[in-house]
């Protein structure tokens, strides 16, 4: 984490259409089924993991996607020093690895978060995705996993026409070469 280089680290805008990587962002992965895992989460980061599939939850500095039933990705809602930035990490550690009652694996190598934002975003998507968006674009907080050009994805509906992507890094540069060629079409 030292050396932390974006592969992508540009934005474009388009008609009614804004693409954005926001990177650097601390992503964390959660892994625990019992109330003791769940209850050390809620205490040291003020939020309740959502419990419902597909499904978030948040506050101010981070959100929490339910990926599974027993498996959570956290991440910043704002760019971090990553280098100075390891205590959150190093807490959920302390309190939940070491003393076995989950998993807390840091992936923030692993995922590149790319913001969507616009009318269009959703046509965007829909043209590359087996997805159906009618009810997701209309539920703040949801939560999906799927393919987008054949690229497997999770996607965040923080509001209205304003969505996270988060796509492997091996991937990003294409699926964001993808997104910025099907944008100018839309």
């Amino acid at each position: 984490m030292l050396n932390y280089k974006s592969p992508i680290n540009d934005s474009k805008n388009f008609s009614e259409l804004e693409i954005q990587e926001i990177e650097p962002t601390i992503k964390i992965n959660l892994r625990g089924k019992n109330r003791d895992f769940m209850t050390k989460i809620g205490k040291e980061l003020s939020i309740i993991p959502p419990s419902d599939p597909n499904t978030s939850s948040g506050n101010k500095m981070l959100n929490m996607l339910w990926l599974s039933p027993d498996e959570w990705l956290i991440y910043s809602n704002s760019k971090t020093d990553l280098r100075s930035n390891n205590s959150l990490e190093d807490r959920l550690f302390n309190d939940i690895s070491k003393v076995k009652l989950g998993s807390v694996v840091n992936v923030t190598d692993h995922w590149i978060m790319i913001n969507l934002k616009g009318k269009n975003v959703f046509e965007l998507l829909s043209s590359g995705s087996p997805f159906n968006f009618n009810k997701f674009k209309n539920s703040k907080g949801a939560v999906t996993q799927t393919l987008l050009n054949h690229i497997g994805v999770i996607i965040h509906n923080k509001n209205i026409y304003d969505l996270n992507l988060f796509v492997r890094r091996s991937f990003s540069e294409h699926l964001w070469r993808w997104l910025n060629d099907s944008a100018r079409f839309i």
